[in-house]
This record gives C-alpha cells, structure tokens and sequence, in this order.
C-alpha cells in the first residue's frame, strides 16, 4: 500500500518547496526597493524648541535644560554616539526632542555653555554632559538643571515600575513565540533551531506587504501571519514530514534545523541587506498622564494583542477537538495514534499555529525593538528556548509563564546590570531554577509510555 501512495505524495513536497522558492525570488525583487529607500536620513529631526515627535528617525532623544524651577530656552544640545551627530535647541519650556538613527550602544549629550543665556549661570562643577542608554522604548530622557546644583534623579520605585511594564510587554510578545516552539517540541520531540528565522519571516512579510506594495499596515499584518502559517505549512511538507517518515531520530532533525537556522538567515540578510529597516507606525507619542509609566500607543496595542491572541489560543487548545487532539499527541503520541487520532493531520496543524504565532511574535518584536533586521529573531532565540525550558518542555502553559518571567527579568535587572548583560541575568536565574526543579515550572517529572 505504502509503495502507491508515497510516490503521489513526493509531488506535493517539491510543488510546496518550488512555491516556497517562488516566494524568496519575489521577496528579493519586491523588499529590496522598499528597504533600500527606507534608510533613514542622518539629518536632524527635530526643529529647534519643537514639542512634535520626530517624524523620519525611530528613536528621541528627550532633553530637559532648567534652573531652579524655570525653563532655559534657546539652548543648544548636542547629541552623538555611534558615528552619528545631530543638535537641537531648547523652546519656550526649556525642552527639545532629537531623533537618532538607532538605540544602540551609549549616546553622549551634550548642553552647550555658550548658547546658555546671559541671564543663566551654572553652578561651579556642573556636568554639561551626559551619558544616556535606551531601555525598551524608543525614546530616553537627559535632565539638565542648572543653579544649585540641582539635578533631577527617578527613584527606585518608579524605575522599577516602568521596567515591570515594559518587561510585562516584552514577556507577552516573547510568549508568542514560546508557545509555538513548545507545541513543536511536544508533538514532535523536535528543538526547532530555525524558530528565530520564522520569526524574522513575518517581520518581513510585513515589510513586504506594507512597504512594497503599499498596503496598509493594518492589512498587511494579517496577511503576513497568514503566509507565515503558509511557511510553517511548507516546511512541515517539504522537509519535517519526509524526515520523520524516513525514521530520522531527535537529534538529526536538531542538526538540520541548525542548518536550515543558518541558510534562512543569510537568505535575509540578501534580501534586506545588514541596516535596519522600521514598519509604518512605529513612531508614537508617549501617552500622557501614567506617571513613571512610559509606554507609547504602539506598546499598549501590542499588550492588547498579545494578550487577545493568547486567550484566544488558550480556548483552541482547551475547548476544540483539533486542541484536545494536540494535547494528546503531545502527551503521548503511540497512545493517541492507537486512539484514532491522525497524528500526522495534528502536528501539520501544529505547524501551522505555530509558524503564525511566531510571524505575529516577530511583528510585534520588530516595533519593540524597534526595526527589522536580518538576525532579529536568532538575538531572542536563545531567550525563547529559555522560556520553554524554564516553564515546562512540551507545555504550552508553562511556555506562556517561562517568557512572562524571563521577559520581566530581562527589563528589570537592567536597574543592577548594565543594559548590554540583561538577557546573561535571564539566563542565570533560569540555571539557578533549574538545579532545583530540573522539569520547569507545570513539566512533569517523568515522561512514561
């Protein structure tokens, strides 16, 4: 029997991987215009003493120049830091937003003596510079009060209450893709190496959509979960499925996905090049009125999202048949086969949620970073895996929990540890729960049958 069905099979495995080609040829052809002219151009952004968010840079500098109490305006601020430089000047109420490029590294800001007004004097021993460093949002504040040397300083408790928000944020995207890795890894018994790069796929997919073909950012998103769905589809058909029939153990199908990993990145970097490119609508003001709390619209419709998405999944796994059947086959596959399930027909559906999943992961990651890059999802791989192993391997619930965590982790520790050594602090506190509960948080044990 099997010798008259695997031959009709074989055609549709090689139309998936032709397709798939397709899609890569047109990606190249299609996103490498749009990229190329979204660079962004390294002039000043902001218009001097002006209150509006820049609106061709991703990134804002945010300078405040006071004495005690009242504004300085009319002042220069120089800002520099990775091979860029760029001035603004204070308005009326003492402050003035500077685009930048990008928020990486340490950004030098600089308050000019000379341009201070005639009526303004600085205390002896005032620092006119200052060293800033972005945390998880796209804009960071420098405070210049001059006369009595005054400066004005964040306390801990607000700190800490900005940067459990943003971590909650991060954790909630950081979850989408976790919970895909998860269900792959308990279906399957496969640690999937090339999560990073489907992730990357619906960041470009997205750019793709809205950028090349000019769609709205509001119907390319959709369209882009949906072809990432596609994508995780056409591997499944074109290579995992083959490999599992030809009986390939565990840690082959590791090793290739490494390969796959590496030959899908280097794929990007030729379509989009090494810069970074940024989606429509990623530049928003902060909302007003939330205290310590810096959080712009964009960061509370991905929370929204994130959180929608997620519940909806939670009813898919607990309420439907297809979910129940996955719960199963993750438990158990011989037993769920031997019970009339189609093992295959679940982890294809599997594939499919979590290829979307994390298409969406990468869309929300690419405005919390924010930009698109070649590499982006390989930087958060190795915290995904943290947060599948931390919760529980093979447990979609222990996934959401795990990256809640070391989402949290992650933003916090960045009030004792310097913001380049926050995903190290992750990864330690991970080590540390696992010396003590090696199973995670919900895995079982012992695994039997």
């Amino acid at each position: 029997m099997s010798s008259t069905t695997s031959p009709a099979k074989r055609p549709l495995g090689w139309l998936v991987l032709a397709l798939g080609a397709l899609m890569a040829t047109l990606m190249i052809f299609s996103v490498v215009p749009a990229a190329s002219a979204s660079t962004p151009d390294p002039t000043p952004s902001a218009s001097p003493g002006s209150d509006e968010e820049p609106q061709d840079l991703p990134f804002t500098v945010i300078v405040n120049v006071k004495t005690t109490g009242d504004a300085v305006a009319g002042a220069t601020v120089l800002v520099s830091g990775e091979g860029f430089e760029t001035e603004g000047e204070t308005g009326e109420n003492g402050n003035v937003r500077i685009g930048i490029p990008t928020k990486d590294g340490t950004w030098e800001v600089e308050l000019v003596e000379s341009s201070l007004p005639d009526a303004v004097e600085a205390p002896e021993g005032f620092e006119f510079t200052r060293e800033v460093q972005f945390g998880g949002g796209s804009s960071v504040t420098a405070n210049f009060t001059l006369g009595a040397a005054e400066r004005t300083t964040t306390s801990f408790l607000d700190q800490l209450i900005s940067r459990t928000v943003n971590g909650l944020n991060f954790g909630l995207m950081l979850a989408l893709a976790a919970i895909g890795l998860s269900l792959v890894f308990g279906t399957t018994g496969l640690s999937n190496f090339a999560h990073g790069e489907m992730v990357t796929f619906g960041a470009l997919a997205a750019l793709l959509f809205s950028a090349s073909f000019g769609w709205s950012i509001w119907l390319a998103i959709p369209v882009a979960i949906v072809v990432s769905a596609l994508f995780g589809l056409g591997m499944d058909a074109g290579l995992w499925r083959p490999l599992r029939r030809k009986g390939v153990g565990t840690v082959q199908l590791m090793i290739v996905s490494i390969g796959l990993s590496l030959a899908l990145r280097y794929i990007y970097q030729m379509i989009i090049g090494g810069g970074t490119q940024q989606l429509p609508g990623g530049s928003t003001g902060t909302i007003p009125g939330l205290g310590p709390i810096r959080l712009t619209w964009t960061d509370v419709i991905s929370m929204a999202i994130s959180i929608v998405v997620i519940a909806a999944f939670g009813w898919w796994l607990m309420r439907t048949r297809i979910g129940r059947a996955t719960r199963a086959v993750s438990d158990n596959p011989s037993l769920a086969a031997a019970s009339g399930i189609d093992v295959d027909a679940v982890v294809r559906v599997v594939w499919v949620v979590a290829a979307g999943l994390a298409g969406l992961s990468g869309i929300l990651w690419a405005y919390f970073r924010p930009g698109i890059k070649w590499d982006m999802g390989t930087s958060i791989l190795l915290l995904i895996f943290a947060a599948v192993t931390l919760g529980g391997l093979g447990t979609a619930w222990g996934a959401l929990i795990g990256a809640i965590i070391v989402g949290l982790l992650v933003e916090v520790s960045t009030l004792w540890i310097p913001s380049d050594l926050k995903y190290v602090g992750a990864l330690v506190v991970l080590i540390v729960i696992l010396l003590f509960r090696p199973q995670g948080i919900l895995g079982r044990r012992e695994r039997i049958g």
